[in-house]
């Protein structure tokens, strides 16, 4: 993706189901674990790299001893931050007893972060600030084990709000509003009432105070828990959380929208954002790693119990299809498969822009995570290629030389490293000039290998602002003079603001809706903008359930094409001199290459939950009022 968009976040849990000295004995150490967190982290970094936390649980220790350990950070790298921290801690912990390194179970009780139950999280700053108090885990304290509540999740919620006020209702004082933490109490508001209705039974039963606490732990219902704090949620989510005592769970949204994988053999217990992710740190098959059921959690007992329960009604699965076009890392088997796909079905369009010349193309890619879709579009290129040379050489079977076969057989599609990101240049220089200068320069491009004659055809994996393409890709591609640029987009055009954990939240932000603003400008069609609007404010005051998205009438008085001609017009300054077009995938296509993942509002206004309506609606009158805030 050319523009820098901030996105998912990613959870990692771990729950050792076997006792500590049991991984020393194994794998030569009792903090194999934590090397198992750094695994899971460090190769989820993709999903966050704003800030990173990581949590641990241990159970069974004296009171008075510290049971929960925490840290987190926002430095520039913050997983290797956090670990270094970690480390530090261990080392000097054992530098100070050197006698001790082998002993298990005093490390257990001296060491921080040597625990039983562990969380971990990645975070891009999607709501809010960036600040070290809005990085996950989150922590309710209190005195009994089994209330204290430790959250991290992957997600965004559209009625943060309404969830604000239900608090305020119970008469709770939230001491800030983010959705994580409106959350949380919901949660933690529901843990206390149902340990107060399990301790009543522990009375019943004669059992003291003392007596009662781990009557408590056993009995806690966390489905109830899960079900009541839920009830109201509207969004996509992954939500992670830990009880002191040493039970955990991580719940999904209904409608699938964020992924959550999980693995459990007799060792351990595994739960990641990224299927690939567990197969790697684990070495477990494909088929070992199981797929969480939307609107189901994943709860483990303290004894290690384990289950996955319905909590919420499921709806249609709608799971998020741009983690299968850009944020997943494509080392997943399917997401790889699927992106070749959208480059494959996309070519059709290319060739039709090229017409059909394939001598002079030259096919390159932008930026390096387009890498997979280009490989299909170069499969199909070879494929065209191939039935080509095929009626060549049928056509002509019997003059045909062997040299004139050969020189058939040896045509194959121009394929180059055309751009190279050289770094990552920070705009340091105030004015505008100067760092549209700057901007211009972060890719270089390969010289001497695109002729006066050729088309430059360069896929990318979306298309969301275009202010990369703008400012930097197309003039730098412009010095190379091709005749024309092609700029192919493996996604459909994102019209909609995205409100389940992608920072899309500004609708007047996106190249698409620019376009078609514009061109109800050129048709004398302003007014729909109007209308809209209108339409728009009349539903603020409705309940969510009954909004809808009439930001649809901005784009249908015009084909994808009509709105694809007019971004490549916008992209065009007066400074290129090839001409231009823009070519971007069908919906049609998108789910035709990842059927399984049907999540597409972003692409069609389709929205999985009614709060998707609500942003959206929010989101134009936003625009339309000139308010610069997110819509949610």
């Amino acid at each position: 993706m050319s523009d820098a968009i901030k996105h998912e976040c990613g959870i990692a849990m771990v729950r050792l189901l076997k006792p500590l000295q049991y991984y020393k004995d194994k794998y030569g150490t009792a903090f194999y674990c934590i090397n198992k967190m750094y695994l899971l982290m460090e190769k989820q970094h993709n999903r966050g790299q704003d800030g990173a936390g990581f949590a641990s649980i241990k159970f069974d220790v004296k009171p008075g001893t510290r049971y929960i350990s925490r840290v987190r950070s926002n430095k520039t790298q913050p997983i290797q931050d956090i670990f270094a921290q970690i480390n530090d801690r261990l080392n000097g912990v054992l530098e100070n007893n050197p006698t001790k390194k082998d002993d298990v179970v005093w490390q257990t009780a001296n060491m921080p972060y040597v625990g039983n139950l562990f969380l971990g999280h990645v975070r891009y700053g999607t709501f809010g600030k960036n600040s070290i108090e809005s990085v996950h885990p989150f922590l309710r304290q209190s005195n009994w084990k089994h209330q204290n509540l430790i959250v991290a999740g992957n997600f965004n919620m559209t009625n943060s709000m309404q969830l604000l006020e239900e608090l305020i209702t119970l008469g709770q004082h939230p001491k800030e509003f983010t959705d994580t933490v409106t959350v949380m109490e919901k949660i933690g508001h529901f843990l206390e009432r149902e340990v107060a209705k399990v301790y009543k039974k522990a009375k019943q039963k004669g059992l003291n105070k003392i007596e009662a606490s781990p009557f408590i732990e056993r009995h806690i219902n966390l489905k109830k828990v899960l079900k009541k704090s839920a009830k109201n949620w509207d969004g996509g989510y992954a939500m992670a959380g830990l009880l002191g005592h040493g039970d955990a769970f991580v719940l999904r949204d209904p409608a699938g929208i964020r992924p959550t994988f999980y693995y459990q053999d007799e060792e351990v217990v595994v739960v990641a954002s990224e299927r690939p992710v567990i197969q790697t740190v684990f070495n477990v098959d494909i088929t070992k790693v199981k797929e969480l059921e939307r609107g189901a959690a994943l709860i483990i007992k303290k004894d290690g119990t384990t289950s996955v329960t319905p909590i919420l009604e499921k709806l249609p699965k709608k799971s998020c299809s741009f983690e299968r076009i850009y944020f997943s890392r494509g080392s997943d088997a399917d997401i790889y498969t699927e992106r070749k796909a959208l480059g494959k079905f996309v070519f059709p369009q290319i060739l039709k822009s090229i017409d059909n010349d394939i001598s002079n193309a030259v096919f390159s890619y932008i930026p390096n995570t387009a890498e997979t879709s280009f490989y299909g579009m170069v499969e199909a290129a070879e494929d065209f290629l191939n039935q080509q040379k095929t009626a060549k050489i049928l056509a002509g079977s019997r003059t045909l030389s062997s040299e004139k076969v050969t020189e058939i057989l040896a045509e194959r599609p121009r394929i180059e490293k055309i751009a190279i990101k050289d770094a990552k240049l920070r705009t340091f220089i105030a004015d505008d000039t100067s760092r549209d200068d700057l901007v211009a320069h972060v890719y270089d491009v390969t010289y001497g290998v695109v002729k006066p004659t050729d088309t430059l055809v360069i896929i990318d994996d979306s298309i969301v602002r275009g202010t990369t393409l703008k400012k930097s890709i197309i003039k730098i591609l412009d010095r190379l003079h091709p005749k024309k640029i092609v700029v192919v987009s493996s996604a459909p055009q994102i019209r909609y603001p995205d409100c389940y954990g992608i920072d899309m939240a500004k609708i007047g932000d996106f190249i698409a809706f620019k376009a078609a603003i514009a061109l109800l400008k050129e048709t004398n069609q302003y007014h729909i903008v109007e209308t809209v609007y209108q339409k728009c404010k009349q539903q603020v005051a409705l309940p969510t359930a009954k909004i809808q998205n009439f930001v649809k009438e901005i784009y249908a008085p015009f084909t994808d094409a009509q709105i694809s001609t007019k971004i490549a017009q916008m992209l065009k300054t007066e400074q290129i001199q090839s001409e231009v077009e823009v070519i971007y995938q069908t919906v049609a296509n998108l789910h035709k290459a990842c059927p399984n993942h049907l999540g597409d509002w972003y692409f069609t206004g389709d929205y999985p939950t009614p709060g998707g309506n609500s942003v959206v609606n929010a989101a134009f009158i936003n625009f339309y009022e000139g308010v610069s805030g997110r819509a949610y």
